[in-house]
């Protein structure tokens, strides 16, 4: 059994002062993937033992950047998707191990306004592409913050966020093409009608009401779909604004 985990931990500086060590070594994953660590390289050496680490950081100081802690050593890395647009902001690494791809994401947010959704939907073209490229060679595991609701079971307010980044028609359009095109949303094909989320808004008690959007996924390609034995929302697990999410493999 394969155990991943991905974290949107929302500034890795901030989220050790917050019992980051203690929910990793808890949380004893074969693969760990973070996103948004806003860091710079040299700015925190974080190590733990059996694992390594590989970095991908955003050009823009304190902004976006991802890492993958693993105990298996990948047969290759890659850092962003080949596309010069989109390869400055530290979004993407992928580690090619011997049954599969593993991905990790930190998708662009569409913004307040929806100013960054035209930049948004090139991003998912050239992102699926991507992921279609690799899949033609071996199975794909893409994780992370992709900053969609998909469905309305996916939100707590529907209604009210249609036309909000992260729940319009044109972002859930483009996941709903993803799943579309071999690819399996791990948590909704084990967990069909569950209502979990993976991220709170800081305000207005929202983690306390337990008003939030499930915005953190593992998806993988249908072929690995029967070897998905569990996905969890570790929601008791503090620390950033989302909480962790886990896949185990049957590999």
């Amino acid at each position: 059994m394969i155990r991943l985990i991905s974290w949107n931990v929302n500034g890795l500086r901030a989220c050790v002062g917050k019992g980051f060590a203690e929910a990793f070594k808890a949380l004893d994953a074969d693969f760990f993937c973070l996103q948004e660590t806003k860091m710079q390289a040299g700015q925190l050496d974080l190590q733990f033992d059996g694992y390594r680490s590989y970095w991908n950081y955003a050009d823009k100081k304190g902004y976006s950047g991802t890492a993958i802690y693993t105990r298996h050593e990948p047969l290759s890395v890659s850092y962003g998707i080949g596309i010069d647009e989109h390869d400055h902001e530290g979004r993407v690494i992928t580690l090619e191990m011997p049954q599969f791809y593993l991905v990790t994401v930190y998708t662009p947010n569409s913004q307040d306004g929806l100013r960054r959704l035209d930049y948004r939907m090139r991003w998912e073209t050239d992102f699926q592409n991507y992921l279609h490229q690799l899949d033609a060679r071996k199975p794909v595991v893409v994780c992370g913050d992709m900053n969609v609701a998909h469905e309305e079971i996916d939100i707590k307010n529907p209604k009210t966020n249609r036309h909000n980044a992260g729940f319009t028609d044109e972002e859930r359009a483009a996941m709903t093409r993803l799943l579309g095109s071999g690819f399996v949303d791990t948590f909704r094909y084990l967990h069909p009608d569950e209502v979990t989320y993976s991220w709170w808004s800081y305000r207005f008690r929202a983690r306390e009401k337990n008003a939030g959007w499930r915005i953190d996924y593992f998806v993988v390609s249908e072929r690995l779909a029967p070897q998905v034995a569990e996905a969890r929302i570790h929601t008791q697990v503090m620390g950033s604004d989302h909480c962790p999410v886990e896949v185990d493999l049957a590999l």
